[in-house]
């Protein structure tokens, strides 16, 4: 059975950084492009970052690009988004996905696991 556990988010202020975890379980996650995704409120869900199984290449939407950081620990089977100068428009659920056969989609429906998601809020 395949899980996917975010954790990590909290309130932060303007400007602070902050680290998102994604532990997986009943997958590999070098075996997988794993994908972070955040939703706010009334709005869809939006990808974030993204980085592809094995080689670890990772992508970024140019809202995100430069303050985004996405890392895997292989050892540990945990994806990590790391986020700084953060803004109140990042303030969302955040959620990390797995993707079995794609290289770092921004696609959501190309996943194929989901984890629960984790409230990330930026105060102004």
């Amino acid at each position: 059975q395949v899980q996917l556990v975010e954790s990590g988010g909290r309130l932060v202020q303007a400007g602070d950084s902050l680290r998102l975890s994604c532990a997986a379980s009943g997958l590999t996650v070098s075996n997988y492009s794993v994908g972070w995704f955040r939703q706010a409120p009334g709005k869809e869900r939006e990808f974030v970052a993204a980085i592809s199984w094995g080689a670890g290449n990772t992508y970024f939407p140019d809202s995100v690009k430069g303050r985004f950081a996405v890392s895997r620990d292989n050892a540990k089977n945990t994806v990590y988004l790391q986020m700084s100068s953060l803004k109140p428009e990042d303030t969302a659920v955040y959620f990390c996905a797995a993707d079995t056969f794609g290289g770092g989609s921004y696609n959501l429906n190309d996943y194929d696991y989901w984890g629960q998601g984790t409230q990330v809020t930026v105060s102004s």
